[in-house]
């Protein structure tokens, strides 16, 4: 039996060496299946070779890292930065945002499986607690969806105010204080999570928390208006029952609008950006980012 040394938070510990947990590392790496398990076997095979029976994470990591580079540098790069995050001791939070269509929730969801990340909450639901909490007569904004809440402002806006921003923001600035308070919560117990939604907006989370090493913030976004429509298309096809297609096209030019905002917001407060037009490039993309922030900090 071939045993793996680790160290975690200062104790050493030893586990049996798993083809199939090193395979399934690998295949987070973006590595076909069967490569991966290819890869795992030609691993094991060296270390029985070399008659190698106990081997600490670096040194496995550094014949996995030797093995992938000949086989794809890309792979090997991916492989690396998801080890780092990996071992990063501290809760990791994850903000992404975007409107309606964009992908954050298909993004979010690929990146809490490649990272191990259990918890992942989606701000329509911070929104609709709030919603039980606060009465429509005391804010009646946030019983709105996001591009439609100007519909319930209580006060109209100056006129050289856009009315579909003066209501997003009025709904996002009262549900951010929803999404603030999971932050702070997760922070305080040492849960990993990814938040994202409407409501992940830059410029409306306090900075005091997106200055922390371990928060960070994306935003994602759609190029082309037919190419965002086909999406919310698709995404009623996939059995989104509960967001009617319509309501959504109905107000697309406020969905373009907000998002304009966002990619405004985004350059002021020096957010990503990141268009999201091929779902490996924009993983690929926040999965590097996150192992750079630890790398540069040399907390791996």
């Amino acid at each position: 039996m071939i045993l793996v040394r680790r160290e975690l938070k200062g104790k050493s510990y030893t586990e049996p060496f798993s083809k199939g947990i090193l395979s399934r590392s690998l295949i987070r790496a973006e590595l076909d299946p069967s490569k991966a398990y290819e890869i795992a076997n030609k691993i094991e095979s060296d270390l029985v070779e070399n008659e190698i029976s106990s081997i600490s994470t670096e040194d496995l990591v550094e014949r996995i890292i030797e093995l992938l580079e000949e086989e794809s540098p890309l792979h090997a790069e991916n492989y690396l930065n998801w080890m780092k995050i990996r071992k990063i001791d501290e809760p990791l939070i994850i903000l992404i945002g975007g409107v309606s269509g964009v992908g954050t929730s298909s993004i979010s969801y690929e990146i809490s499986r490649k990272l191990g990340i259990k918890s992942m909450i989606n701000t329509d639901m911070i929104r609709q607690v709030m919603r039980k909490i606060v009465s429509k007569e005391l804010s009646p904004v946030i019983h709105e969806s996001s591009f439609i809440a100007h519909k319930a402002l209580r006060v109209t806006p100056p006129l050289e105010s856009d009315i579909v921003l003066a209501g997003f923001k009025d709904h996002v600035g009262t549900v951010s204080l929803g999404v603030e308070a999971v932050i702070e919560r997760a922070l305080t117990e040492g849960i990993s999570i990814i938040i994202e939604g409407v409501h992940i907006v830059p410029g409306f989370i306090r900075k005091d928390l997106l200055e922390k090493d371990n928060v960070l913030m994306f935003t994602l976004t759609l190029d082309g208006e037919e190419a965002h429509k086909n999406r919310l298309y698709s995404r009623s096809r996939d059995g989104w029952a509960n967001r009617p297609l319509q309501k959504y096209l109905d107000n697309f030019d406020s969905i373009r609008k907000i998002q304009k905002y966002f990619i405004d917001q985004s350059k002021i407060e020096g957010i990503p950006n990141i268009n999201n037009v091929d779902r490996l490039t924009t993983i690929e993309f926040i999965i590097n980012s996150i192992a750079e922030q630890y790398g540069g900090l040399n907390k791996c």
